[in-house]
């Protein structure tokens, strides 16, 4: 059950954190594109704002596997700085070359700030679920 939690938390997160950020940074015209982008994504179709947060969940079960045992203060953190690290360096190695698109020192940053928020809605949501650690371990 916690691994569903996980998962939903990721899922969560991205719609909520992740896509919420986005949207300011929008609006305050840092970035080009709008937030919660519908267009459909091969090879299925889904919404690409589904599919980002498809694979939100993905990555919030990574975070539990990684963070799962932690409490207090190293479990917020943990989040935030792995869930700045994990997607980003993935996402800028990997994804955006495979889609042909720019990378650059703007996009690392903004990847990082962006995922590291994701990474403290996964933490928020796992809490409010009730699937963090009660105790640090010892």
């Amino acid at each position: 059950m916690v691994w569903l939690k996980a998962f939903a938390s990721g899922f969560l997160a991205t719609l909520v954190f992740h896509q919420g950020l986005f949207a300011l940074f929008w609006l305050a015209g840092v970035v080009p594109a709008a937030p919660f982008n519908l267009s459909p994504v091969p090879p299925l179709g889904v919404p690409q704002v589904v599919s980002l947060a498809f694979f939100g969940g993905l990555w919030g079960m990574v975070l539990w596997l990684l963070l799962g045992r932690l409490a207090g203060v190293t479990f917020w953190l943990g989040h935030v700085i792995v869930g700045a690290i994990g997607p980003t360096v993935v996402a800028m190695l990997v994804v955006f070359p495979m889609k042909g698109l720019d990378v650059s020192a703007q996009t690392w940053v903004g990847g990082l700030i962006l995922n590291g928020f994701w990474g403290l809605g996964v933490a928020v949501f796992m809490g409010l679920m009730g699937a963090r650690a009660a105790t640090a371990p010892r």
